[in-house]
């Protein structure tokens, strides 16, 4: 299972800070993601970046390992 960490805003539209998805690409974890948490969590990953293992990434057939780690960074105000 591929872990997801949520970080800022979208800890908050998740309801939670780390969950375990099942998920062979990014792009079946992204759809599983939304589906579990809805529209509020789908304009959030829109906006956020995901990082794969530490490393950006975008190419929603990028293909995950069972012990995956996937952040979401959502945009984050400052300087």
């Amino acid at each position: 299972m591929a872990t997801v960490r949520y970080f800022a805003a979208a800890a908050e539209a998740a309801g939670t800070e780390q969950e375990q998805v099942i998920a062979a690409d990014l792009g079946t974890l992204v759809t599983d993601l939304v589906e579990r948490h809805g529209a509020v969590l789908a304009d959030v990953l829109r906006r956020s970046s995901l990082l794969h293992e530490g490393r950006y990434v975008s190419d929603h057939s990028t293909t995950l390992s069972a012990d995956a780690v996937v952040d979401v960074l959502p945009p984050f105000a400052g300087g």
